[in-house]
């Protein structure tokens, strides 16, 4: 095992360790088979790799960073990454590492959440609970009900090994159930998210894009690019899509740097290179844009379209 695995490893809280040393062997002696994913064994991210592709590897990284660089670096054959939440919007950072990685999508999915409060005892009155902090945004209300103070940690599946660790029971850890399975904890309450239907996109990754031989009966493609700064830049950008009837499912802005003037977008338009209309929209794009970056063209997990 690489040194740098070792590392990364010990940066899990005690009560996890075991579970990561486990799967990354299994994962490292087929990985053909290895998912990445972000979070300790239990995250909602394990979860999505199973219910992905039943049987594949799911190999633990400590953060984002890592589970891209498990593809990179050719330890895992995929990586299955949270693109956003229907609750709490944008995962953090992730419109940045996606560009840069260098890794294509090929595939999503999508995941009801459903998060638990659990801890070492369930008689204690709780002060405290750690979380990821989307997970812990998605139950704000719930813990602004109950005063408990929410405290943010890497993510949901670590904060309960490290409340197992901590034998407190007074702080608790939300996460999902499957975590209080492996780590011993006691089961608080169930599904205390402030939406029941709590959803969470995640886009597969890969070292090697889908080509055009690839047969895909929904195309999604998904794109970064910048404007120009110039006035009604995005207007103009925007216009090949809707003269060639290209379906944009979803644009979101965000900045790049500290000057405020680069405004970068990230958009999924139904439809694949190669197609009139979508080749014909990506030009005019390509023409009133200082880059346009494809970061992949996969199947459709799920209708965009709603049909009349």
């Amino acid at each position: 095992m690489p040194s740098y695995r070792y590392s990364i490893m010990n940066s899990y809280p005690k009560a996890a360790l075991n579970h990561v040393k486990e799967m990354t062997l299994l994962a490292e002696n087929n990985l053909e088979k290895a998912i990445s994913f972000q979070g300790a064994p239990g995250a909602n991210s394990h979860i999505a790799a199973l219910q992905y592709e039943e049987d594949c590897l799911p190999l633990p990284c400590f953060s984002f960073e890592d589970a891209i660089d498990a593809v990179k670096n050719g330890d895992a054959d995929r990586a299955i990454i949270p693109i956003e939440n229907s609750l709490h919007g944008r995962v953090a950072d992730i419109h940045f590492l996606l560009p840069e990685s260098g890794l294509h999508i090929i595939g999503e999915h999508f995941m009801p959440i459903h998060h638990c409060l659990m801890g070492y005892s369930t008689t204690a009155k709780l002060e405290s609970a750690m979380s990821h902090p989307q997970a812990l945004g998605q139950c704000r209300k719930y813990l602004r009900s109950h005063n408990i103070i929410p405290i943010a940690y890497a993510d949901t599946a670590a904060a309960a090994a490290y409340v197992a660790d901590a034998k407190n029971d007074k702080a608790a850890a939300i996460a999902p159930s499957l975590s209080a399975k492996l780590y011993g904890l006691e089961m608080i309450q169930e599904n205390i998210e402030d939406s029941h239907d709590n959803m969470t996109r995640f886009v597969i990754l890969s070292r090697d894009a889908l080509g055009p031989q690839d047969t895909i009966e929904t195309p999604m493609t998904t794109l970064t690019f910048e404007v120009k700064n110039i006035p009604a830049a995005l207007y103009k950008a925007m216009g090949g899509f809707a003269t060639n009837g290209v379906n944009m499912t979803k644009l979101e802005s965000y900045q790049n740097g500290a000057s405020f003037s680069a405004t970068e977008f990230y958009a999924d338009i139904e439809g694949r290179p190669g197609d009139t209309a979508v080749d014909r929209a990506i030009e005019e794009l390509r023409f009133h844009t200082k880059w346009v970056r494809i970061l992949g063209t996969y199947p459709q997990a799920r209708a965009r379209t709603i049909a009349d």
